[in-house]
């Protein structure tokens, strides 16, 4: 099981923007693979800091952690915030350190971390799917067409005559742990190590082309508006021996005509007639998984709320599924004829038509607290 990420940096969970900061950065300093060569243990407390960092220090992704923890990055190729490389942990000190580790540079070469030459990664891709109710409730497969660039068949690379194929160029600077070595990006290869040497036609000036690929996503139950999956790979390539961007994909959902959600559960608004809710009777509604049908005690008084337990939305962290909850509405007529106005004229003042709510008949403000607990 996964530790907890504010566990990791040794912050509370109200922790401000600079102190999480400022907790890394110590972290980062403590289990640097350079001042802890051939420690497995600070090896992998420098990556499970990074984790951490990477996903508290944004905003969207701290929210979707502390609402729904580990869980929010898992299924459907996650969410953004696992399995981080090490040049994305790199990528991170010019922000931490205020440039003095240089761009994806570190101490003298990064350890036993894969030191000079770095693995450039393609650019991304973004994408918008949209999502019927039905979807969300049980997740889906979709496969959707990506344009993306890809290695052209018979390009070739040679090693960049700069960095003599390391991908960086070295020099010492002063920091604020003494005089270190740090490394650059070499700006002749973007650090890739190569060049293009021979390039077909049908190739840009990277030695890649644009090609439509058909790209399947597995959706989990329980996604919201807005949250958004990374299928690893999918997006453009890069040159020469460089790892694929991911594919980002921004979810979208359309409205249900008669259901409502709200977190995991779902409502339905059911107007039934005055002789209805006199008398009782049952009704098909609609839910997720097809139409259901409901039996309606006689007497029954406009605003009951009636829970359907496991009908709502499938939870995102696994811990079963949200309730549809039927709000029931006696509809009354607004226009009656002699007949209709006559029959209700003698009712009124009768005993059986005086309204006489029991105990147990909930208000509207206790009915509106028990909807959100």
């Amino acid at each position: 099981m996964k530790e907890d990420y504010y566990e990791v940096l040794g912050v509370s969970k109200n922790a401000s923007t600079a102190e999480i900061k400022k907790a890394y950065r110590k972290k980062a300093l403590q289990y640097h693979p350079d001042k802890n060569p051939g420690d497995a243990n600070a090896e992998a407390m420098f990556k499970k800091s990074a984790e951490a960092y990477e996903v508290l220090s944004n905003p969207d992704k701290k929210a979707r952690y502390d609402q729904f923890g580990h869980a929010a990055f898992e299924g459907g190729n996650g969410f953004g915030g696992g399995g981080m490389n090490m040049d994305d942990i790199f990528s991170q000190f010019g922000d931490i350190f205020g440039g003095a580790f240089g761009g994806g540079g570190g101490f003298g070469g990064f350890g036993g971390f894969g030191g000079g030459q770095r693995r450039v990664k393609g650019s991304n891709l973004r994408i918008r799917v949209k999502l019927t109710l039905e979807e969300v409730a049980n997740g889906v497969e979709k496969k959707v067409k990506v344009r993306r660039k890809v290695q052209a068949s018979g390009v070739t690379y040679k090693t960049c005559g700069t960095c003599n194929g390391r991908g960086q160029v070295t020099k010492v600077q002063n920091t604020i742990l003494g005089r270190m070595q740090t490394a650059a990006t070499c700006s002749s290869c973007g650090g890739s190590g190569q060049i293009l040497d021979q390039r077909p036609n049908d190739a840009d000036a990277q030695g890649l082309k644009v090609q439509e690929e058909t790209v399947s996503i597995n959706i989990p139950a329980g996604v919201e508006e807005g949250m958004q999956l990374k299928v690893p790979s999918k997006g453009n390539e890069a040159p020469g021996n460089g790892v694929p961007g991911d594919l980002l994909v921004a979810i979208e959902t359309q409205d249900h005509p008669a259901l409502k959600r709200e977190g995991d559960n779902l409502h339905y608004d059911l107007y039934i007639s005055v002789p209805e809710a006199v008398l009782g009777t049952s009704k098909e509604i609609d839910a997720v998984g097809g139409k259901v049908r409901i039996k309606l005690e006689a007497g029954i008084q406009s605003g009951k709320i009636l829970r359907l337990r496991g009908k709502g939305i499938t939870s995102l962290n696994g811990y079963g599924s949200g309730d549809l909850l039927v709000h029931v509405n006696v509809w009354t007529p607004k226009e009656l004829n002699k007949e209709q106005k006559t029959f209700f004229e003698r009712m009124m003042g009768q005993e059986n038509f005086e309204p006489r709510p029991e105990k147990s008949d909930k208000s509207f403000f206790e009915k509106v607290k028990d909807m959100f607990s």
